[in-house]
C-alpha cells in the first residue's frame, strides 16, 4: 500500500535529526505527495529540510520550542495561511532536547524540574499542538492526528524512565480524549508505539537489547515512518484512538533470548 497525500499538508515535530524518527516521517510524507512542515528546537533543522527537498518547495523548517503557547499557536497559523489547510499533524517532538534527555534517573533522585521539563517536552508539545490544529481540522470536516508514543509508560518501562513514561502514557489519555471528542468532525487520532529503533542517538546497550526481539534486529526510523503515513492517510479512515505497537515482537515475550 502506497496512499497518497497528494495535496495535503502535514506538521511533523521533532524532525531535526537526519538520523531521527521525525526526519524519517516527513520524508516519507513528502514522498506521497504532502507538503510537509517541519519542526525542531535548532537551526539544523534548515538542512534536514534541504536534505528531504533540494527544491525547497514542498518542505517548510521551523524553529521553535513547542512548550510555549504562544509559539505553538503562532506556528500553526503560519502553516495554515501559508497553505490554506492543515490535515495531518504529527507529534513526534519529546524525550530530549539539544542532546539532554531531561529526567533520566530513578524516581527518588529526579529533581522536579527535570520532572516537569520532560512532561512539558513530551506531552505539553502534543497537547499545544493538537489544540492549536483542532479547530482548523474542524473547518475542513478532516484531519489526521498521530502521536509517536512508546512502549514505554503504556506497555513496559526500565529503571530511569519513569518521567519519560509518564509523558508517554498521557499521550495516550490525550489521544483517547479527542478521539471520542471530535471523531463527528471528521478528525482520527492513533498513536505509534516504537520498541527499540535504531537512530543517531541510540545507545549501545539498546541495540544489544534489540537482538533479544523475535526479530532480532532494532526497527529502522523508516518502518516507523511506514506506519505513521499509513495511519495518517485516508485509507485509515475508520481507526481511531488506538496504538498500534511497532517493536519487533518484543513486548510478547515473557523470556527473552538473544536471536541465534
Amino acid at each position: 500500500m502506497n496512499p497518497s497525500l497528494q495535496g495535503q499538508t502535514a506538521i511533523v515535530t521533532g524532525a531535526g535529526s537526519a538520523t531521527g524518527i521525525g526526519f524519517a516521517i516527513a520524508r516519507q510524507l513528502f514522498r506521497t505527495g504532502a507538503f510537509v512542515a517541519i519542526g525542531a528546537t535548532t537551526e539544523r533543522i534548515h538542512e534536514s529540510a534541504r536534505q528531504i527537498d533540494p527544491s525547497g518547495e514542498r518542505v517548510f523548517p521551523f524553529v521553535a520550542d513547542l512548550t510555549q503557547e504562544a509559539r505553538a499557536n503562532e506556528v500553526v497559523g503560519t502553516i495554515a495561511k501559508r497553505t490554506g489547510r492543515i490535515d495531518i499533524l504529527v507529534n513526534n517532538a519529546g524525550m530530549a532536547q539539544n542532546g539532554r534527555q531531561p529526567g533520566n534517573t530513578t524516581i527518588e533522585k529526579i529533581s522536579y524540574a527535570d520532572w516537569q521539563r520532560q512532561l512539558a517536552m513530551t506531552v505539553d508539545t502534543a497537547f499545544l499542538m493538537t489544540r492549536a490544529v483542532l479547530p482548523i481540522m474542524k473547518n475542513q470536516k478532516y484531519g489526521r492526528i498521530v502521536n509517536v508514543t512508546s512502549v514505554t509508560g503504556p506497555l513496559v518501562s526500565n529503571a530511569g524512565s519513569g518521567a519519560y513514561g509518564a509523558a508517554k502514557g498521557a499521550m495516550d489519555g490525550l489521544m483517547r480524549a479527542v478521539a471520542i471528542e471530535h471523531g463527528l468532525d471528521g478528525i482520527t487520532i492513533n498513536g505509534i508505539a516504537p520498541g527499540w529503533v535504531q537512530t543517531g542517538s541510540s545507545l549501545p546497550e539498546e541495540l544489544v537489547a534489540a537482538t533479544y526481539t523475535p526479530l532480532g534486529r532494532a526497527g529502522r526510523p523508516e518502518e516507523i515512518a511506514a506506519a505513521v503515513a499509513f495511519l495518517a492517510s485516508n485509507e485509515a479512515s475508520y481507526i481511531t484512538g488506538q496504538i498500534l505497537v511497532v517493536d519487533g515482537g518484543n513486548i510478547l515475550q515473557e523470556t527473552k533470548r538473544a536471536a541465534v
